[in-house]
This record gives C-alpha cells, sequence and structure tokens, in this order.
C-alpha cells in the first residue's frame, strides 16, 4: 500500500508541470464521440487525430490561433483558440458528401497510439466480415482472443486471452461487467453480434474503475446508441447445419432528446447432425428469444446523457446421443442426453452529466439487475443455478491544476445471491450471498505530445475475499513518429465459481472431488496475480503501402490459483489450490498493410508457454496450443453512386499440437496421445450490396474441413467408467456453408 501510494504521488507531483497543449474532444450533435476525426491547426502540417472517446491533444504553436476540425461525413468547423482550457466541437452532418473532403479511411480494427492502456477497437466493419451471430463468434477475425469449442456436446464456444480462459477476463457491456458468475459458460452465446456497435479489447492489467477481476484483460461491447440508429434494420441467417436466426431493430426519435430502440433477436436449429457418426450431435438443438428496450436521453445543453435497458431472453439446448428424448430418456440409461435451459432478465441504467461551464468535470452512476437462471442435466450429473445480481458504480471525473492531470475516483457495490445446486458423485447445495464494497482513485497524466501514465489504486471488502487492495500502472511513450511503447503492471483478485466455469465436465462421467483447506469458497481461497506487459506498435510505409506492426509480450504470475486437475485419473478432475507455480507467458507478433487502396492483409503470430504445478507436478496446460498462426485478407471494391460493392474476406487459423490430459490409464480403445495433431481452418464470405439499404452474403467455416477424430471418448458406452466429451481441441462438424441478407430503412 505505501508503495503504490507513494507511485501515485510521484507522477502527480513530477509531471505537474509540462508545456502548454490543447486538449479537447470532438462529438457530433448527439453528444456521441467521433474517432478518427482529423485536427489541425490552420496552415500547417500540426495535426492529431481523436481517440475512440472522440478526444485529442495537439501542442500550441505560435503560427495560429485557428483548428480546423473534420471528419467525413460532417461539416468542417474552424475554432478559434484563445487559451489554453479544454474545448469541445460539435459537428454537424451534412447530406452532400462533396462538401467534405475526406482525408482519412477507418479503419475497421484500430491500435490507438495516444491511450495508455493496450486497447484495439474493432467497429461495426469488422464485425460485419464474418456471420457474427452473437458474440462468442465475432473474434474469429481477430488475432489477440482465441476461440475454440469447449466439448463436444454443448456446441459451446469458449475464448481465451493471453493464454487464459474467459473467467480472467472482464467482460462489461458499456462498462458495466456482464458476463460473470453463472453467465460465465454461455454468457457470450447471449449477446447477437448485429446488437454490437463496437467491441474495445483491453490487453493486460486493465482500469481500476470497472473491478478488481480482470487478470488478463478485459471485453468492453458497446451497443447501438438509439440516438444514431436507423429506423429499421432487418438480418436474417441460415447455416448448413440446420441454424437458422432473426434479427429485427426498430427505432424511435421521440424527440431530439429522447430515442428508444426495440432489438428483438430469435435463433433455432431444429437438424439433427452426426457428422463423424459417433451416435452424438455435432452441435445442440434447441431456441433463443432475446429482446432488449433501450432508451436514451440527450441534453446536451444542460450536460446530460442517460440510458436504460429492458432485457429479456429465454435460451432452450438440447444434446447428446441423436436417438434421445427427453419425454421418455431423461435419468434413465434408454439414451445419452441433456438440457440446458436458461431464463436472464436485466434491467440497467446509465447516467452522466456533464458540468457545462467545465466541460472536464463530469460525474456517472452506473445500476444493473441481472438475473441469471439456469436448469441443466448431463446425462446422470444435474447442475441448477440461479444468481441474482446488484451491481452499482459512481464515479467522478476532474483535474489537478490543468488538463494534463486528469483524475476519476468514486465507490463500487456488487451483490451476488447465488442459488446453485450440484449433482454428480455428491449432491449439494451450495447456495451462498457474495457482496463487496471498494472505492477506487485513477490519476491520469498527459503531456498531450508523447507520454502519459495512468496510475490506479482500488480498496475492497469482500465478504469471502475479505479487505485487500488492488493496484494497476499503464505508461505510454512515443519515441518517434508512429510509433508507442507501453508498460503496465498490475493486480488480480477473484473467486473462482469452479462450477459455473467448468460445466463441459459435466458431460463426462468423471467423479468431482474438491481438496478443502477451509476456504471461503467451495473450500478452495481466492485467486490472485500479477500480470505484467509490454506493448510496442510501428506505423509506416512499405513502398507507399499503409503498414503496421505490433509487438506484445505479457507475463501472468498466479500467487494462488483454483487448479482443474485432469491428470490425477481420467476418471477424475480434482480442484485444489496451486501448491506451487502456476505462470502464463504470451507473445504476439502482428502484421498489416493495405498493398492497395481497399485491400488489407493482416497476419499473426503466437507464442504460449502456460505452465502449472499439478498433484502429479508441473505441465503444460491442457488444450492450450503453444504455436498459432493467424492470417486475414480483406477487399473491397469502389462503391458506385447507387451504392453496389462486393466484399470479400478470408481468415486462416492454424494451431499447434497441444497437451491432452493423461489418459494412459484407460482401456486401449480409450486412449488418447499425449498430443493432439495440429491442424489449420479456413473462413471466408462473400457480401454483395445492392444498396445502401439492401446486401446479401455468403460464406463457410472450416473450408479446410478438418474434424477432430474420437473427440468423445466412450461414445459406444456413454453410461460407462471411459466416457468424456471434455476433451475437445478443434472442430468437429467438418465444413459448414451459410447465407443471409441484411435490409436497411435509413
Amino acid at each position: 500500500m505505501k508503495h503504490t501510494l507513494s507511485v501515485l504521488l510521484f507522477f502527480m507531483v513530477f509531471f505537474a508541470n509540462a508545456q502548454d497543449i490543447i486538449k479537447g474532444k470532438v462529438v457530433d450533435t448527439n453528444n456521441q464521440p467521433l474517432l478518427g476525426a482529423n485536427v489541425f491547426w490552420q496552415n500547417t502540417s500540426i495535426g492529431a487525430s481523436t481517440d475512440v472517446n472522440g478526444e485529442f491533444s495537439i501542442s500550441k504553436t505560435d503560427l495560429t490561433n485557428s483548428l480546423l476540425v473534420s471528419y467525413i461525413g460532417f461539416k468542417t468547423q474552424k475554432v478559434e483558440i484563445l487559451n489554453s482550457e479544454f474545448v469541445t466541437v460539435v459537428l454537424e452532418e451534412v447530406t452532400n458528401l462533396n462538401e467534405v473532403t475526406v482525408t482519412k479511411t477507418q479503419k475497421s480494427t484500430e491500435h490507438s497510439l495516444i491511450q495508455a492502456t493496450n486497447v484495439q477497437k474493432m467497429g461495426s466493419k469488422e464485425l460485419l466480415k464474418a456471420a457474427c451471430c452473437n458474440l462468442s463468434e465475432s473474434f474469429s477475425t481477430n488475432p489477440s482472443i482465441d476461440v475454440n469449442f469447449s466439448d463436444a456436446v454443448t456446441g459451446n464456444r469458449q475464448i481465451k486471452m493471453l493464454g487464459l480462459t474467459s473467467p480472467y477476463i472482464l467482460i462489461a457491456e458499456e462498462n458495466i461487467p456482464s458476463v460473470r458468475g453463472a453467465s460465465q459458460a454461455y454468457g457470450l452465446s447471449y449477446i447477437p453480434g448485429t446488437w454490437v456497435e463496437s467491441i474495445q479489447i483491453t490487453k493486460g492489467a486493465g482500469s481500476v474503475i470497472n473491478g478488481y477481476e480482470s487478470i488478463s484483460g478485459q471485453i468492453n461491447y458497446e451497443l447501438l446508441k438509439p440516438a444514431n440508429d436507423i429506423p429499421f434494420f432487418l438480418n436474417a441467417y441460415g447455416s448448413q447445419d440446420g441454424r437458422f436466426e432473426l434479427n429485427t431493430h426498430f427505432n424511435q426519435k421521440y424527440s431530439d432528446k429522447l430515442s428508444s430502440s426495440l432489438f428483438v433477436h430469435g435463433n433455432t436449429r431444429q437438424f439433427k447432425n452426426d457428422m463423424n457418426d459417433d451416435g452424438f450431435l455435432d452441435n445442440p438443438i434447441g431456441k433463443q428469444i432475446n429482446i432488449l428496450n433501450r432508451w436514451q436521453y440527450n441534453d446536451v445543453e444542460k450536460g446530460w446523457v442517460s440510458f436504460l435497458n429492458v432485457r429479456y431472453m429465454k435460451d432452450e439446448k438440447q444434446a447428446g446421443q441423436v436417438d434421445f428424448d427427453p419425454d421418455t430418456d431423461k435419468f434413465t440409461t434408454n439414451a445419452w442426453g441433456s438440457e440446458v435451459n436458461t431464463e436472464k432478465i436485466e434491467i440497467s441504467n446509465k447516467t452522466g452529466y456533464v458540468f457545462p461551464d467545465e466541460p472536464y468535470k463530469s460525474f456517472g452512476l452506473q445500476n444493473s439487475f441481472q438475473s441469471h437462471k439456469q436448469d441443466s442435466y448431463f446425462g446422470f450429473n444435474q447442475y441448477d443455478v440461479h444468481q441474482k445480481s446488484w451491481y452499482s458504480n459512481l464515479i467522478y471525473n476532474s483535474i489537478i491544476s490543468n488538463t494534463k492531470n486528469k483524475f476519476a475516483t468514486g465507490l463500487n457495490f456488487t451483490y451476488d445471491d447465488y442459488n446453485e445446486f450440484v449433482a454428480v458423485n455428491f449432491a449439494q447445495d451450495f447456495s451462498r450471498i457474495d457482496n463487496s464494497v471498494g472505492a477506487f482513485f485513477e490519476f491520469t497524466y498527459d503531456n498531450l505530445d508523447n507520454l502519459s501514465v495512468v496510475a490506479g489504486i482500488r480498496l475492497d471488502n469482500h465478504n469471502r475475499l475479505g479487505t485487500f487492495v488492488t493496484p494497476r500502472l499503464h505508461i505510454r511513450y512515443n519515441p518517434w513518429k508512429d510509433a508507442v511503447l507501453r508498460l503496465s503492471a498490475g493486480r488480480g483478485k477473484r473467486a473462482a465459481n469452479i462450477f459455473a466455469e467448468n460445466q463441459q465436465l459435466f458431460a463426462s462421467n468423471r467423479q468431482f472431488s474438491i481438496l478443502n483447506n477451509d476456504g471461503k469458497l467451495y473450500g478452495l481461497n481466492p485467486e490472485i496475480a500479477w500480470n505484467y506487459g509490454l506493448n510496442f506498435i510501428q506505423k509506416f510505409k512499405i513502398f507507399g503501402a499503409e503498414s503496421e506492426i505490433i509487438l506484445d509480450y505479457y507475463r501472468t504470475d498466479f500467487q494462488n490459483q483454483a487448479i482443474v486437475d485432469l491428470d490425477v485419473s481420467p476418471q477424475q478432475v480434482v480442484f485444489h489450490n496451486l501448491d506451487g507455480k502456476s505462470y502464463a507467458n504470451s507473445f504476439q507478433a502482428e502484421f498489416s498493410v493495405t498493398p492497395i487502396k481497399h485491400f488489407t492483409l493482416r497476419s499473426a503470430y503466437k507464442y504460449y508457454d502456460v505452465q502449472s504445478d499439478y498433484l502429479v507436478g508441473k505441465l503444460e496446460r491442457p488444450l492450450q496450443a503453444k504455436h498459432r498462426f493467424f492470417a486475414n485478407a480483406a477487399f473491397e471494391t469502389h462503391i458506385k453512386e447507387k451504392g453496389q460493392q462486393w466484399k470479400f474476406d478470408a481468415t486462416y487459423n492454424w494451431l499447434g499440437k497441444q497437451r491432452l490430459p493423461d489418459t494412459s490409464t484407460n482401456l486401449p480403445q480409450y486412449q488418447l496421445d499425449e498430443y493432439s495433431s495440429s491442424f489449420g481452418t479456413l473462413n471466408a464470405q462473400i457480401t454483395r450490396t445492392f444498396s445502401s439499404t439492401f446486401e446479401v452474403y455468403i460464406g463457410g467455416e472450416n473450408i479446410t474441413n478438418y474434424k477432430q477424430n474420437n473427440a468423445i471418448i466412450g461414445a459406444d458406452n456413454p453410461f460407462g467408467t471411459y466416457f468424456d466429451s471434455s476433451l475437445v481441441y478443434g472442430p468437429l462438424f467438418g465444413q459448414m456453408y451459410y447465407a443471409g441478407l441484411r435490409f436497411k430503412i435509413k
């Protein structure tokens, strides 16, 4: 605590004085930030671009006091700067694009050179490169996120970052934690992709404002804003495996201040597919209905903005053997089957106020209530959980002396009521109530040129985790033009929900056991880890082509971890506290180039060294490829006068061998190799835009047709000792093709 406070005081004092810089924000008439707006001193080459928050900084000059601010589709505005105060520029949209000079094409994925944290933003353009039916499928074209199937029964997809699974990632909806606790396993599949406006991916230790749980990173997704949405949107989708989806968005603007959107999503799959002839469905059948009503109130003149979301979701899945009928076979040996039925209700509100005379000063209040109820069984194993949660976050933002020294401070409150029942080889009620209250302070120094520092600290009191301090530090330095170097370090702490986060293990006949050491949750101690990171970005031109190279190295060291140990025996899973060392090293090298206009090539190599001390000794984390390669090619034709355009996108992923949990004591026919084989998959999509309001798309996933052999151990005897469907490292279905259409009324 002493050392952390000393660091904060040091940065506050040391950076208190610096050269005069103009800092501001560019927004539209609805007070929404504009990313990539150009800000230049008139008749000079001194300029800057706005970040994801619409903010910019630019050095003062003696040549002129006039700033020119431009953005595609908006009127260029001249602003006279008379002092060094924070300036907010409001741009008006125009209908005649000939009045605007196009100076920059916004990329589908942006890496900022001016933010202290290592954040990349995936815009709506990136999300349309694949049929993003839900959020878990939205990362197939992003090399920073790894997407894997969790098991061979449920068809659920799991994401990883920096070699660690999603529970170590703080996933938030507009900075309100959303996928956590009971929703960890399936929560990403409950967020339709068409609802998402953008996704921000933060690697490493994130901001203390959003909580203490993040360890490997943060993912924040922004929903479409009613004030900016179009009156009607329709997306229809159908795939070869029998999956059909329909998304409709309705928008109504009641006044210049009040707007509302109604989002309706439905999907169903009724085809029974068994492409590998093991007697089990490759994907579950089922249906989902998902409704969101979203309200937005803006009063720019008075400084108020508010959002209200009301949401209902019901999802039903049936998996297992092809002949399984839940009406006659549930909890019998007639056929092995599974059902996962989930109902979710959510109400959330965000209210913010910006002081009209002091735009650098603001406060915000976030509140969210969620009810997540899941009733499920997997053969004879049963798992029921009902989580009722309340989250509140009060934030105040201001400056110290000048806008180079900013701070954010506030209070968090979290309440979780878990009604959890587990019936495996034992039956036990794990119902409990968790609550925490915390205070945070985050100081930001930015010389508005080449250096920024974000130092944060928070103090929390949790009824199970105790009282603890969470420090975070981010430093950004621009050593030369179009380059940035970042350093980060931070601590994370969390309570592992071992059953909710490892539901794939229920789809096996493993015996569950917990090595209880009188910890506060399931007899285990809380997970604690430190994350350290280094990031370098250099933008440059090769023969006139815009290029970018990104190098990342991150290390996560666990002081304690809830180990999921599958190597004691193939008939057992043991949960225990870490006794020894556990770490994850992650290195990524990414290169992108735009050789010609509208044609972009991206590639990335990733190396993971993830190891833990298990009961049998130190081992590589199972089902984790040490080497991965990613390549993406995207091309668009020139937009014709009526909006006609072709879009082509292809993504290749190669995964090296992965360590498989030990099965050497099984009968020979139920044994797996020590390592999986390496494999590659290819996804591609073609989109034809016929006008500004109508387009169709066709695509394919896993075009290389790779299928994992023996994905289900003991599929011939699912009620026997050796049955296990959780050891999945590759695709099960093989090639899968789809088609869809999008229609808009503007």
